[in-house]
């Protein structure tokens, strides 16, 4: 039901004038379905009031719920034939809707609250559905969605999820904002962080890190109440930049049932990272930051190792930002292990000296759809230096691409070896002390197998042909801002 529904609200936001792609169908259906949404929680609460004898008071003014202004009831159950519809419908969107729920974040006890959070999402918004009569269609799809069992709460996630992976298979804008699923579970399970942990992602993304690692602390043992709260308030902490990742990111999390989830709409590279103290520290890093990005001189000025790669300075954050005694698993290109650029030698003998790069996980071409470079994972704890590297390289006997994404399955060997790890065809060890001290080079070479050149597919190659293309594009970008 939920798949129908969201196919058949696609294809009518495809024809309205305001709403051009992928990443305008996503936005725009967010909203719509936040609302309905939050009609349902607020249902869910009164009920719970109900069964203990207490008052529930609702978040929304009666005007301005979902059953009043979007889908008024005859008593068959059947939508009101008198509902708003057409220029009626838009001008109360536009006019009374947006505005009311952008008073919240004013309004708002503390930015801990769902009130603070309904009023962010709606200060970074607007209505791009032009026609009154394709919003109308929109609401009347939506209304039939429930959100009110846990299984119902888990397939919407999961068909939400979806969506975004396909606004990241629509351009390089929707797919910085996605990380595949499997890899993210793996990053996870390998770093295996336990409730109490503070869970930080800095380039959050559509917060696939922070939605993964709430379920698999939900799932890690019988939870107590106070569990419960600890992970709902004081677990998961996350920065993005753009305006639109910041609302997929937190609508991700609140569907995922993170009710207020602490998401700041910020640019994490403009903080000074000398300016970071003990209390901002985090026990747990799980990131992907963005690939090819180039950042402006007055942004590097933070950072005590000055490169205009985003990615490097990221990880210059992370670093900073980490507890003594945290963990980290991190994504960032394959490049960073070898390159002799004094910023990258910079970096990487800073990672060794301050943190315990344990474990190295090396992924093939094309596990990012629509973006043929290649990752590695760095897996690393913090507070003493490296002594030993192990690696391992992912080798397939497919190449990868959107017909062929990676799974867990292909992950699994990874993730059991790298408990004891041990040497194998896939993987070996390094002694850091044997590690050339000028370059600190971590360049991958497997010991243990013959390298066997793959010929690429056609899918693959074009790939990776748009995405020098748009990377190219970025850079050229970069430099018309300095000019």
């Amino acid at each position: 039901m939920f798949q129908q529904t969201f196919k058949n609200i696609d294809d009518i936001l495809h024809k309205d004038a305001g709403c051009g792609s992928e990443l305008d169908y996503v936005e725009q259906t967010s909203w719509v379905l936040f609302l309905k949404y939050l009609d349902d929680l607020e249902k869910d609460k009164a009920t719970a009031a109900e069964l203990t004898g207490k008052a529930y008071t609702n978040i929304i003014a009666p005007e301005y719920q979902w059953t009043t202004w979007a889908t008024p009831k005859l008593p068959d159950g059947k939508i009101d034939h008198n509902a708003l519809t057409g220029d009626d419908l838009a001008d109360f969107v536009n006019i009374q809707l947006f505005p009311y729920f952008k008073k919240f974040k004013i309004s708002a006890l503390s930015p801990d609250t769902i009130e603070y959070k309904i009023g962010e999402i709606f200060s970074e918004l607007k209505n791009r559905i032009q026609s009154g009569y394709n919003l109308r269609e929109v609401i009347n799809y939506i209304d039939q969605l429930r959100f009110r069992t846990h299984a119902e709460k888990h397939e919407m996630s999961h068909l939400y999820e979806d969506k975004i992976k396909n606004m990241g298979n629509a351009g390089r804008n929707g797919g910085e904002y996605y990380t595949p699923r499997p890899l993210i579970k793996t990053i996870i399970k390998v770093v295996n962080p336990k409730i109490g942990d503070t869970i930080y992602d800095g380039a959050v993304g559509s917060a696939g890190f922070l939605c993964e690692a709430f379920d698999y602390l939900m799932h890690s043992k019988k939870l107590s109440t106070t569990d419960i709260t600890i992970l709902q308030k004081t677990t998961f902490y996350g920065k993005e930049k753009k305006s639109l990742a910041y609302i997929i990111g937190t609508m991700n999390m609140i569907l995922h049932g993170v009710e207020a989830p602490n998401i700041i709409h910020t640019n994490t590279l403009a903080e000074n990272i000398t300016d970071i103290q003990e209390k901002d520290r985090y026990d747990v890093i799980l990131a992907n930051p963005p690939f090819g990005g180039k950042e402006r001189a007055e942004v590097q000025q933070n950072f005590p190792i000055k490169t205009s790669e985003t990615a490097s300075l990221f990880l210059q954050h992370f670093i900073k930002i980490l507890k003594a005694g945290g963990k980290a698993g991190i994504v960032i290109k394959n490049t960073f292990l070898s390159n002799t650029d004094n910023a990258s030698v910079a970096i990487r003998k800073l990672l060794l000296e301050s943190c315990n790069l344990h474990t190295v996980l090396d992924l093939p071409g094309g596990t990012f759809t629509g973006a043929g470079v290649k990752t590695v994972v760095l897996f690393f704890e913090k507070g003493a230096p490296t002594k030993k590297t192990w690696f391992y390289q992912l080798n397939l006997d497919r190449n990868l691409g959107k017909t062929n994404p990676l799974n867990e399955k292909d992950l699994a060997e990874f993730v059991r070896l790298s408990l004891s790890k041990p040497e194998s065809e896939n993987s070996w060890s390094i002694d850091i002390s044997q590690v050339d001290t000028k370059f600190f080079d971590l360049s991958l070479k497997n010991p243990n197998k013959q390298e066997e050149e793959k010929l690429r597919t056609v899918e693959v190659i074009l790939d990776e042909m748009e995405f020098l293309d748009e990377e190219n594009k970025e850079i050229l970008n970069s430099i018309r801002e300095l000019i």
